[in-house]
């Protein structure tokens, strides 16, 4: 049975780059919208007065489009001096220019919280949110644990308490679609409660000629299978360690060998979609809606697209572990929103942050296939929504929630995505593929 320690604890490491450790100068001098380069990070004020005027927000992002708007509209109503303008743009994209956006004279005034974000706080260029911590009684609206992943572990200038970069807007998890009405064809009675019956599940549905498994290996759908493989053969300590750069840590085990083997098997099977690594997620999704495949690796963020589009005939699990009973692990991260440092309006950002804690939200947030942050809050969720809510359940229960692979260095994402399609086009051997990873580890955790 894996090992697990308390969620809060874990989670908090992994929002922790190893910059932020570090003691910080205070910077009580700098206010937002400076552009200086002094290092350290700036709080918002302690006012949480909207000034009067028309104000204009702009919020950029790369997670649930149909979410985002609807916040943005239901926010808006309630407060029609202040406009949201939102600013798209694909996980891929954002990821790899995220530095360049948030440092840059037009940064957007909130940004969806991304890998680099602690760096860019450890220089300035995130506004530290612990004065509207207390003046808004997030602690109240909002479980720890969800805060505890975006807070950071040196004092905040402003309050002489810990540190806050973000608010969460839905928690996320990774895990397995099924079509119900295909996966009765191929004799496949229910979720698999082993990743050897998964496995059996997939030869299932290939022998009755059916697509076994969608993968969107374009952008991250491909890293998401490796990365639910790995959380069920790699310890979560030893996971843990490695993605917060602990000293010694390493990927390249047996447990990352036999992930990897596994993608690359699967592959050798004709498990996966025609052409997975030229299809991005968004349309792995899309065309397991119309009956491509029986089984889907995605988010939960995919969950209310499939609940509208395909009704009761979808349900959903996380990976099973190589043994019954084994603790539900899954890949996870809060979709939250951090605050830049150049904005002209920081008491109306955070007036919108504070709407992401309001009932209101959190059932936009539940219709949207994502986990609210506090889901006592919400009605009830129905279908595969209820599916995606229980795995949740378990996995936290389980101490189960496991930050996504690329957290173990800021220019990871490039070497797991090229990675892991190389890996299902059977072009790289599997130890290759470990090797390239655990370099990309060492240049980054020797600095």
């Amino acid at each position: 049975m894996k090992s697990t320690r308390r969620l809060p604890r874990r989670i908090a490491q992994a929002a922790c780059a190893l910059a932020l450790v570090l003691p910080l100068a205070a910077c009580d001098a700098l206010t937002p919208g400076s552009a200086a380069t002094v290092q350290g990070p700036r709080s918002v004020p302690s006012s949480t007065a909207v000034p009067e005027g028309d104000v204009t927000l702009r919020i950029q992002f790369a997670d649930a489009p149909p979410m985002v708007d609807a916040l943005i509209a239901a926010f808006e109503k309630g407060h029609p001096g202040i406009s949201v303008e939102p600013q798209y743009k694909t996980f891929t994209d954002y990821v790899q220019n995220l530095k360049l956006t948030m440092t840059s004279d037009s940064a957007p005034d909130i940004a969806q919280y991304a890998v680099g974000m602690t760096d860019l706080a450890q220089d300035g260029h995130i506004l530290d949110l612990a004065p509207y911590r207390e003046a808004y009684g997030w602690d109240d609206a909002i479980p720890p644990v969800s805060l505890d992943q975006l807070t950071a572990g040196q004092q905040s200038a402003a309050t002489g308490g810990r540190a806050l970069f973000g608010v969460p807007a839905g928690l996320s998890m990774t895990g397995i679609y099924y079509n119900k009405e295909l996966a009765k064809k191929a004799g496949i009675d229910g979720p698999p409660r082993t990743l050897a019956e998964f496995e059996d599940q997939l030869a299932a549905a290939k022998d009755a000629d059916l697509t076994p498994l969608g993968v969107g290996g374009l952008d991250t759908g491909g890293l998401h299978l490796w990365a639910a493989l790995l959380n069920q053969t790699m310890p979560t300590d030893d996971y843990w360690d490695w993605v917060n750069g602990s000293k010694d840590a390493t990927v390249e085990n047996k447990a990352g060998l036999t992930a990897s083997e596994l993608v690359v098997e699967w592959g050798r099977k004709g498990y996966y979609n025609e052409s997975a690594n030229g299809t991005a997620q968004i349309d792995s999704t899309a065309q397991f809606a119309q009956g491509d495949s029986v089984f889907l690796i995605n988010g939960n963020w995919a969950a209310g697209q499939l609940a509208t589009t395909m009704g009761d005939d979808v349900g959903f699990f996380p990976m099973p572990g190589e043994q019954a009973g084994d603790p539900t692990v899954a890949s996870g991260f809060s979709v939250a929103y951090a605050v830049s440092s150049r904005t002209e309006h920081p008491e109306a950002a955070g007036a919108f942050l504070d709407f992401l804690t309001t009932p209101e939200a959190g059932q936009i947030i539940s219709d949207n296939g994502f986990l609210p942050p506090n889901p006592e809050a919400v009605a009830k969720p129905e279908g595969v929504l209820a599916d995606v809510a229980e795995g949740h359940r378990r996995a936290v229960d389980d101490g189960g929630i496991t930050t996504f692979p690329d957290f173990a260095a800021p220019a990871m994402l490039d070497r797991l995505r090229s990675g892991v399609q190389k890996l299902i086009a059977d072009r790289v051997e599997p130890a290759d593929y470990l090797d390239s990873l655990q370099d990309e580890w060492e240049e980054h955790h020797a600095e």
